[in-house]
């Protein structure tokens, strides 16, 4: 599974006192082509850009990407800004047919996966197909009214 080979690569995030924010450009067997780490932010937040992220996977030539980030606090909930940023990956995957595969928050021992909590996973391919896959997620139902 795709989680077991990127675990070492996102836990030397759990030791940094401020925010880094990676991407693993994946191929189609779901097999890690590149790691980048897109953005290092600060104790508390992290900027991230689709422009950013998506660059390098394009160049990487990913046919899905996984964006992970520490939270140094140790709280994995996501926040309103990790879901929006979210939700901005998402279509912009979408858009540039390099669909978001997860993000992935750590800290402490724990971890929030958003293609584990059913926040990622529209399969764009066979919606091109005519079979609907489609789902509308409610945001707030699925992470807590006080995020969103």
């Amino acid at each position: 599974m795709i989680y077991n080979r990127i675990g070492r690569d996102i836990t030397w995030t759990l030791l940094r006192k401020q925010e880094h924010f990676i991407c693993f450009s994946l191929d189609s067997n779901l097999q890690i082509i590149k790691k980048r780490t897109v953005f290092i932010g600060t104790l508390t937040s992290v900027i991230s850009h689709p422009r950013e992220v998506f660059a390098g996977a394009i160049e990487d030539r990913a046919v899905e990407i996984i964006v992970a980030h520490n939270h140094p606090s140790g709280d994995v909930q996501p926040s309103k800004k990790d879901i929006e940023v979210t939700q901005q990956f998402i279509a912009a995957g979408q858009i540039l047919g390099v669909p978001l595969y997860d993000h992935i928050i750590v800290g402490g021992n724990k971890h929030f996966s958003f293609r584990s909590q059913g926040l990622i996973g529209l399969d764009i391919y066979a919606a091109e197909e005519g079979t609907t896959h489609e789902r509308t997620t409610n945001w707030k139902t699925s992470v807590g009214s006080k995020y969103v």
